[in-house]
């Protein structure tokens, strides 16, 4: 509440309404200071003394004063803001890298936004382009678009990508080696001779990664190895792709993600495979649930969280011009082992 002045020259109280917020002239008025000293407590509080500080921090509370990012930003061209555009809400692989993110910029004084794609190039473009004009920087989970798009959104505002590799832009990746490398070996170790991979999106900078990883570490152990087309990194996406992997040669699949996995197993569980007695199944990020499976999933765990942290600390270095050591970080993987894998089948 704050007061205003009656024809007979007596203040009385003006009562704020739920469609009018506090200024910090109701602020000054009702700490009984101007309204400049309390601009400097409210953006440099050590500027005024503690008592004033006080006496203003109480009347914020008071009139439930909400500070207005954007007027914030006229004199100095930043909002304390953060975006995060991930690629698919509703996987769980995102929940912790949201999670790190939202934890660091908190810890900095800054408010993540965010926002999805859908899996969609075009939407996660349009999204990147809102986000930047009212954003200090950008962060892309496991983005669609092109190199040169992504290039030309950080000529406008720093931007940093997840699990992705972009020329002149910096980057976090969770790097495949380690983990594929020690879980094509747990493979070999069981007797398995043929592999399958059931590839992501074809625009999944990681997917072919993966791929990569995955056909290099197999030659090496004389494995062979083979690819199941490209679908939706969904529960769906790998139901359909049951058919394909169930009329290969296969006896182990690795999948691009959990849930592609997870929807693999039920398929083929339904269909009234044996897992693992007649197909040994690994999917990628060790999601929330992976283990709820039976038998529960063997994957191989991405440092998701660690992944948020890094992203959000590299994307603000370069708002204020910091150099970070390296033009990106690399995070390693790790095999988990469950029940879903086991020995080959014997023909």
């Amino acid at each position: 509440m704050s007061t205003s002045t009656s024809g007979a020259g007596k203040r009385v109280p003006r009562v704020k309404t739920a469609k009018t917020a506090a200024t910090i002239y109701d602020i000054a008025e009702l700490a009984g200071v101007n309204p400049s000293t309390v601009s400097r407590a409210l953006s440099k509080p050590g500027r005024v003394s503690a008592k004033t500080q006080q006496k203003i921090l109480d009347a914020a509370e008071e009139l439930n004063y909400q500070v207005n990012i954007f007027a914030r930003a006229l004199p100095t061209g930043k909002t304390q803001t953060v975006g995060l555009i991930v690629a698919d809400i509703t996987n769980p692989a995102f929940f912790d890298i949201i999670r790190g993110a939202e934890t660091s910029a908190s810890a900095r004084g800054y408010t993540l936004m965010l926002a999805e794609s859908a899996e969609s190039a075009e939407h996660e473009l349009t999204a990147a382009r809102r986000m930047l004009a009212t954003v200090d920087a950008l962060i892309l989970a496991s983005p669609r678009l092109a190199d040169e798009e992504i290039q030309q959104l950080a000529l406008k505002k720093p931007v940093v990508v997840t699990n992705r590799r972009v020329a002149g832009v910096g980057s976090v990746v969770a790097d495949t080696e380690a983990g594929v490398a020690a879980a094509v070996r747990h493979l070999a170790d069981l007797g398995h001779t043929s592999i399958a991979y059931v590839a992501g999106p074809k625009r999944s900078w990681m997917s072919k990664r993966r791929w990569e990883t995955i056909k290099a570490r197999c030659d090496w152990h004389g494995i062979a190895v083979s690819t199941v087309a490209s679908g939706a990194p969904t529960v769906d996406g790998g139901r359909h792709a049951a058919a394909a992997v169930r009329g290969g040669e296969a006896t182990a699949v690795f999948c691009y993600n959990d849930l592609m996995a997870i929807g693999l197993m039920r398929e083929l569980q339904a269909a009234g495979m044996r897992i693992p007695g007649e197909l040994s199944i690994l999917g990628f990020d060790n999601i929330f649930g992976s283990d709820f499976t039976t038998p529960p999933l063997s994957t191989i765990k991405s440092p998701l969280h660690e992944l948020g942290v890094a992203a959000l600390a590299m994307v603000l270095a370069s708002t204020v011009g910091v150099k970070v050591d390296r033009a990106d970080s690399t995070l390693s993987t790790e095999l988990v082992l469950r029940g879903s894998t086991g020995p080959a089948k014997v023909a």
